[in-house]
């Protein structure tokens, strides 16, 4: 959709899976925010492939509600595709995104807007105080951690699944193909003008988090493999590190030589060496390969997403 078909409203954007206990509380808390906006809105439910009857509840909720649009992912995608999928279909000028799980409030919406308003480009609902177990938050710094890296952003830390965005910015990314998708990265390629809102963050009510802390540790590896050289950077560093310390041991070798007329005894001195030079070499190896195994992804075109069904909405 072209920036110039855009009109003045607010679209918001779910991805959904397997949340259909949810969704009908999150419509009905929605309207009212979205209503006192006096602007047009529209809701973006994106169904990620969900394996209980999240589709059917939205397919339900679409009939219900006029302003309530359905997209169905012929399968599970990940978060971020899903996301990637809903703000392309967008259709108004204003685009927030939240979870389905209603630990993100709507009614912070309006002050993430307020901010938009002020000349921002992408406004993060960061959360007051984190409702996740010590792990999960463990996990989480350390992927903004990696975010900071990839995006090259001082709020990168702060960031939030809970987004405020002027929905132009997609023009950056309407022709990024790819299965391995983060979608503040592919904003960063739109805009520096990032900034943070503390909003309240509610405790999860029904069910538990897709996030695990390991899937959490990979999601991060995945950034830094896919969006940035620092790894590749982080090994040629390490391989001249140790080629030095190569050179220390080669010269306290011919020096003890020289002092002592014999060289090092021992073989746990040789075999010491021996491990650590390898387990470097393999160490840069893997990261070659996760960078070979993304060219080879690319190269196959596997896509982003793709939609197997969708309900049409009215601009409200």
């Amino acid at each position: 959709m072209d920036h110039s078909t855009l009109t003045d409203g607010i679209s918001v954007i779910v991805p959904v899976y397997n949340s259909e206990k949810t969704l009908a509380e999150l419509v009905e808390r929605l309207e009212p925010v979205l209503k006192d906006c006096k602007v047009p809105y529209e809701l973006i439910l994106v169904n990620d492939g969900s394996r209980d009857q999240s589709w059917a509840a939205i397919h339900s909720l679409s009939q219900s509600y006029p302003w309530v649009r359905g997209i169905n992912l012929m399968r599970n995608y990940g978060q971020h595709n899903a996301l990637l999928c809903g703000v392309r279909l967008a259709r108004f000028a204003s685009s927030i995104t939240m979870d389905d799980d209603l630990q993100h409030p709507p009614e912070e919406i309006p002050n993430l807007l307020a901010r938009l308003d002020e000349g921002e480009d992408v406004v993060y609902g960061t959360p007051i105080k984190q409702a996740h177990t010590l792990w999960r938050n463990l996990a989480s710094y350390f992927t903004r951690l990696a975010l900071q890296g990839t995006m090259g952003v001082e709020n990168a830390r702060k960031v939030s699944a809970f987004r405020a965005m002027r929905t132009q910015i997609r023009q950056a990314f309407q022709q990024y193909q790819s299965p391995f998708v983060i979608l503040d990265v592919l904003l960063s390629w739109g805009t520096t003008r990032f900034t943070t809102l503390p909003t309240r963050h509610d405790a999860r009510q029904r069910g538990v988090s897709n996030y695990t802390f390991s899937k959490l540790i990979f999601h991060a590896i995945n950034m830094l493999t896919g969006f940035t050289v620092l790894p590749l950077q982080l090994a040629s560093l390490m391989g001249f590190a140790f080629a030095i310390f190569g050179l220390l041991v080669l010269l306290f070798v011919i020096v003890r030589f020289i002092i002592e007329g014999g060289s090092v005894p021992g073989f746990p001195f040789l075999a010491s060496i021996i491990a650590i030079f390898s387990g470097v070499q393999l160490f840069a190896l893997g990261i070659i390969g996760e960078y070979l195994a993304r060219m080879h992804f690319r190269i196959m075109e596997k896509p982003t997403y793709v939609i197997r069904e969708e309900t049409e909405a009215e601009k409200h």
